[in-house]
Protein backbone atom coordinates (compact mmCIF):
# COMPACT_ATOMS: atom_id res chain seq x y z
CA UNK A 1 0.00 0.00 0.00
CA UNK A 2 1.50 3.49 -1.02
CA UNK A 3 2.44 5.50 1.91
CA UNK A 4 0.76 8.78 2.02
CA UNK A 5 3.52 11.60 1.67
CA UNK A 6 3.12 14.04 4.90
CA UNK A 7 1.93 17.73 4.52
CA UNK A 8 5.04 19.99 4.60
CA UNK A 9 5.64 22.14 7.52
CA UNK A 10 6.26 25.37 7.77
CA UNK A 11 10.14 26.28 8.26
CA UNK A 12 12.76 29.21 8.82
CA UNK A 13 14.90 28.69 5.92
CA UNK A 14 13.45 31.96 3.91
CA UNK A 15 14.30 33.98 7.07
CA UNK A 16 17.90 32.65 7.31
CA UNK A 17 18.39 33.47 3.68
CA UNK A 18 17.37 37.09 3.63
CA UNK A 19 19.42 37.50 7.26
CA UNK A 20 22.19 35.53 5.37
CA UNK A 21 21.87 39.02 3.08
CA UNK A 22 21.94 41.62 5.71
CA UNK A 23 17.99 41.58 6.20
CA UNK A 24 17.31 41.57 9.80
CA UNK A 25 14.80 42.03 11.66
CA UNK A 26 12.62 40.20 9.53
CA UNK A 27 8.64 40.00 10.51
CA UNK A 28 6.01 37.77 9.58
CA UNK A 29 2.17 39.11 9.19
CA UNK A 30 -1.05 37.31 8.41
CA UNK A 31 -4.75 38.26 8.78
CA UNK A 32 -7.86 36.66 10.43
CA UNK A 33 -11.14 37.60 10.25
CA UNK A 34 -11.85 38.49 6.61
CA UNK A 35 -14.63 36.27 5.40
CA UNK A 36 -16.99 36.41 9.06
CA UNK A 37 -20.28 38.82 9.14
CA UNK A 38 -19.69 40.16 12.14
CA UNK A 39 -16.26 41.54 14.49
CA UNK A 40 -13.13 43.25 13.66
CA UNK A 41 -10.36 42.20 11.00
CA UNK A 42 -7.24 41.47 12.82
CA UNK A 43 -3.25 41.34 11.97
CA UNK A 44 -0.46 39.98 13.50
CA UNK A 45 3.22 40.65 12.98
CA UNK A 46 5.79 38.62 14.52
CA UNK A 47 9.45 39.07 14.32
CA UNK A 48 10.56 35.47 16.19
CA UNK A 49 13.88 34.72 17.62
CA UNK A 50 16.51 32.58 15.28
CA UNK A 51 17.56 31.10 18.81
CA UNK A 52 14.31 30.42 20.94
CA UNK A 53 11.78 28.83 17.97
CA UNK A 54 8.61 27.81 19.01
CA UNK A 55 8.09 24.18 18.09
CA UNK A 56 4.85 23.05 16.40
CA UNK A 57 4.27 26.21 14.79
CA UNK A 58 1.39 26.01 11.64
CA UNK A 59 -1.22 27.40 9.81
CA UNK A 60 -3.38 28.32 12.49
CA UNK A 61 -6.72 26.83 10.67
CA UNK A 62 -5.18 23.78 11.11
CA UNK A 63 -4.43 23.55 14.54
CA UNK A 64 -7.24 22.63 16.96
CA UNK A 65 -8.30 25.31 19.45
CA UNK A 66 -6.48 24.33 22.64
CA UNK A 67 -2.91 23.95 20.60
CA UNK A 68 -3.42 27.26 19.05
CA UNK A 69 -4.10 29.10 22.64
CA UNK A 70 -0.71 27.02 23.72
CA UNK A 71 1.30 28.16 20.48
CA UNK A 72 0.21 31.75 21.25
CA UNK A 73 1.61 31.67 24.69
CA UNK A 74 4.40 30.37 23.23
CA UNK A 75 5.11 32.70 20.77
CA UNK A 76 4.39 35.78 23.13
CA UNK A 77 7.35 34.11 25.50
CA UNK A 78 9.84 33.42 22.79
CA UNK A 79 9.02 35.71 19.98
CA UNK A 80 11.62 39.04 20.10
CA UNK A 81 8.46 40.91 19.24
CA UNK A 82 5.13 40.98 18.59
CA UNK A 83 1.66 43.36 17.65
CA UNK A 84 -1.57 42.80 16.64
CA UNK A 85 -3.56 45.84 14.92
CA UNK A 86 -7.80 45.67 14.10
CA UNK A 87 -9.85 46.90 11.54
CA UNK A 88 -13.26 47.10 13.07
CA UNK A 89 -16.33 46.58 11.13
CA UNK A 90 -17.50 49.93 10.67
CA UNK A 91 -14.12 50.64 8.88
CA UNK A 92 -14.86 47.61 6.93
CA UNK A 93 -18.12 48.93 5.78
CA UNK A 94 -16.33 52.58 4.95
CA UNK A 95 -13.41 51.35 3.21
CA UNK A 96 -14.19 47.62 1.80
CA UNK A 97 -12.68 44.02 3.53
CA UNK A 98 -9.50 44.51 1.53
CA UNK A 99 -8.42 47.86 2.15
CA UNK A 100 -9.03 47.36 5.81
CA UNK A 101 -6.88 43.96 6.19
CA UNK A 102 -4.24 46.27 4.89
CA UNK A 103 -4.42 48.48 6.99
CA UNK A 104 -4.47 46.39 9.78
CA UNK A 105 -1.22 44.73 8.37
CA UNK A 106 0.42 48.45 8.04
CA UNK A 107 -0.74 49.35 12.00
CA UNK A 108 0.67 45.43 13.21
CA UNK A 109 3.91 46.38 11.52
CA UNK A 110 4.08 49.98 12.65
CA UNK A 111 3.22 48.67 16.52
CA UNK A 112 6.23 46.37 16.98
CA UNK A 113 8.68 47.16 19.22
CA UNK A 114 11.52 46.73 17.04
CA UNK A 115 12.10 47.91 13.42
CA UNK A 116 11.81 45.11 10.74
CA UNK A 117 14.13 45.70 7.86
CA UNK A 118 12.10 43.41 6.05
CA UNK A 119 8.65 41.60 5.97
CA UNK A 120 7.14 38.09 4.81
CA UNK A 121 3.62 38.49 4.43
CA UNK A 122 0.64 35.74 3.65
CA UNK A 123 -0.78 35.89 0.45
CA UNK A 124 -0.52 37.80 -2.66
CA UNK A 125 -1.56 41.32 -1.67
CA UNK A 126 1.51 43.18 -0.26
CA UNK A 127 0.46 46.17 1.60
CA UNK A 128 1.57 50.01 0.47
CA UNK A 129 3.73 52.08 2.41
CA UNK A 130 5.21 49.58 4.19
CA UNK A 131 8.10 50.86 6.77
CA UNK A 132 10.56 48.33 5.21
CA UNK A 133 10.51 46.00 1.97
CA UNK A 134 8.75 42.85 1.85
CA UNK A 135 7.34 39.86 -0.39
CA UNK A 136 3.91 38.08 -0.35
CA UNK A 137 3.65 34.48 -0.17
CA UNK A 138 0.71 32.63 -1.37
CA UNK A 139 0.10 29.54 1.32
CA UNK A 140 3.07 31.54 3.26
CA UNK A 141 0.87 30.26 6.90
CA UNK A 142 2.22 26.99 6.12
CA UNK A 143 5.17 27.58 4.69
CA UNK A 144 7.16 30.22 6.78
CA UNK A 145 7.91 30.13 10.54
CA UNK A 146 7.21 33.83 10.59
CA UNK A 147 3.86 34.25 8.98
CA UNK A 148 2.72 31.18 10.79
CA UNK A 149 3.64 32.53 14.10
CA UNK A 150 1.41 35.75 13.14
CA UNK A 151 -1.54 33.19 12.04
CA UNK A 152 -1.90 31.91 15.38
CA UNK A 153 -1.49 35.41 16.93
CA UNK A 154 -3.73 36.87 14.78
CA UNK A 155 -6.38 34.08 15.42
CA UNK A 156 -6.39 33.97 19.04
CA UNK A 157 -6.44 37.20 19.13
CA UNK A 158 -9.39 38.05 17.23
CA UNK A 159 -10.94 34.54 18.46
CA UNK A 160 -10.60 36.03 22.09
CA UNK A 161 -11.97 39.02 20.54
CA UNK A 162 -15.31 37.62 19.52
CA UNK A 163 -15.61 35.98 23.21
CA UNK A 164 -15.83 39.47 24.53
CA UNK A 165 -18.25 40.78 22.07
CA UNK A 166 -20.62 37.75 23.23
CA UNK A 167 -20.60 38.71 26.44
CA UNK A 168 -22.50 42.16 25.53
CA UNK A 169 -24.43 40.61 22.99
CA UNK A 170 -25.17 36.60 23.84
CA UNK A 171 -27.60 36.63 21.49
CA UNK A 172 -25.58 36.11 18.42
CA UNK A 173 -23.55 33.39 20.05
CA UNK A 174 -20.38 35.00 18.76
CA UNK A 175 -18.14 32.40 20.87
CA UNK A 176 -19.70 29.52 19.21
CA UNK A 177 -18.64 30.80 15.16
CA UNK A 178 -16.85 34.18 15.77
CA UNK A 179 -18.93 35.65 13.45
CA UNK A 180 -18.86 33.43 10.64
CA UNK A 181 -21.67 32.60 8.67
CA UNK A 182 -23.47 29.43 10.24
CA UNK A 183 -26.48 28.70 10.54
CA UNK A 184 -26.98 29.70 13.79
CA UNK A 185 -25.74 32.97 12.67
CA UNK A 186 -28.09 33.50 9.95
CA UNK A 187 -31.42 32.31 12.62
CA UNK A 188 -29.81 35.04 15.43
CA UNK A 189 -29.86 37.92 12.70
CA UNK A 190 -33.41 37.35 11.39
CA UNK A 191 -34.83 37.00 15.18
CA UNK A 192 -32.77 40.12 16.10
CA UNK A 193 -31.20 42.18 13.38
CA UNK A 194 -27.58 43.05 12.93
CA UNK A 195 -25.77 44.63 15.83
CA UNK A 196 -23.39 47.33 16.25
CA UNK A 197 -20.36 44.82 15.79
CA UNK A 198 -21.78 42.99 12.42
CA UNK A 199 -20.54 44.67 8.54
CA UNK A 200 -23.43 46.06 6.93
CA UNK A 201 -21.50 45.86 3.24
CA UNK A 202 -21.45 42.22 3.73
CA UNK A 203 -24.65 40.23 2.77
CA UNK A 204 -27.24 39.64 3.91
CA UNK A 205 -27.32 43.43 4.96
CA UNK A 206 -25.95 45.08 2.00
CA UNK A 207 -29.20 43.71 0.04
CA UNK A 208 -31.79 43.34 3.42
CA UNK A 209 -30.74 46.56 5.66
Amino acid sequence: MPTLNPQPKPHFRREKSLAAKGLWPIAGIDEAGRGPLAGPVAAAAVVLDPRNLPKGLNDSKLLPPYVREQLFEEIMRRAIAVAVAFSSAAEIDRINIRQATLCAMRRALAALSVSPTYVLVDGNDLPESLLCAGETIIGGDGSSLSIAAASIVAKVTRDRTMRRLCQHHPQYGFSQHFGYATKAHRAAIELHGPSPFHRMSFSPFVIRY
